[in-house]
């Protein structure tokens, strides 16, 4: 198997895994509070990455890459899992996971700020389309009751954006893997303490789903997905590889009808593809 082939199949398997992230989170937010879920899976993960870097004795990130990995942390480690989080006590999985179709352009639009890029008019010509058909989606229906929830998830796709831009520039130089896991390991300190004080009264009370989806954000979305993902990256190119992640709402949205039996329309499934659609073609003349 060549290095092309094995990096689209990692890449494959990290789109998969972060896929599973959103329908997780949904049932451990009906019994564990947002900011502990948030919290704790920081720690877990964080715990579990930093035994990674002693372990395989990975070099210490020098003062100058302290702000990278702080806007990283800030996007990927508290401001995505604790918005959707909040945002999934309002709205469903498969609701919410319309909107990760803006997230690749939002790493683009991200990326094209910090690098100074001038991309071409068809850029945002697909970025308006893309982000008009999400804004119109999201104003259909009971509007009073999910605009709370649209505008949680909106603000999660922003700074996860930011995040995964900061640390794409930083991976070049310590490496993928290597980003996420001092990343959370930055943020430990502060996630320890908070989760807590945040922890439920009475473990026994918590249901076994609820642990499980927590299990699972903590281990596989915060840090086996980067593993595979950033592995994917580096094997079979950045351009190309990183066009799996235009799938991920589509397989997040059969995860949702499959595991939690949430209903997912003819609409949703039209605006996603849409959006999958425009950001493949934002990114394309990014």
């Amino acid at each position: 198997m060549g290095k092309s082939t094995s990096g689209w199949i990692n890449g494959l398997v990290g789109v998969a895994i972060f896929a599973g992230s959103l329908p997780a989170t949904r049932v451990a937010v009906a019994e564990l509070d947002p900011v502990f879920l948030t919290s704790a899976r920081a720690a877990i993960a964080a715990v579990l990455g930093l035994a990674l870097l002693l372990l395989l004795r990975q070099p210490r990130p020098t003062l100058a890459d302290a702000p990278a990995l702080l806007f990283t942390a800030i996007g990927c480690v508290l401001g995505f899992p604790l918005l959707t989080a909040l945002a999934l006590q309002h709205v469903t999985s498969a609701h919410s996971i319309v909107f990760l179709g803006l997230l690749p352009l939002c790493t683009a639009l991200f990326a094209v700020l910090r690098a100074g890029e001038r991309p071409r008019l068809p850029f945002w010509l697909f970025s308006v389309v893309g982000a008009a058909f999400v804004a119109g989606y999201a104003a259909m229906g009971d509007v009073e009751a999910s605009l709370k929830g649209d505008m949680l998830m909106l603000a999660a796709v922003l700074v996860c954006g930011m995040g995964y831009a900061e640390g794409a520039q930083l991976s070049r130089k310590l490496g993928g893997w290597q980003v996420i896991s001092w990343a959370l390991v930055f943020s430990l300190p502060v996630m320890l303490p908070l989760a807590l004080l945040n922890m439920p009264q009475s473990l026994e009370s918590v249901g076994a789903a609820a642990w499980i989806g927590l299990a699972y954000v903590s281990v596989f979305s915060m840090l086996i997905g980067f593993v595979f993902w950033y592995r994917g990256l580096a094997q079979g190119g950045i351009a190309a590889v990183g066009q799996l992640q235009l799938l991920q709402p589509f397989v997040g949205l059969g995860l949702a009808a499959l595991l939690l039996q949430e209903t997912v329309s003819w609409t949703m499934l039209v605006v996603t593809l849409v959006a999958v659609v425009c950001v493949g073609g934002a990114k394309k003349y990014a």
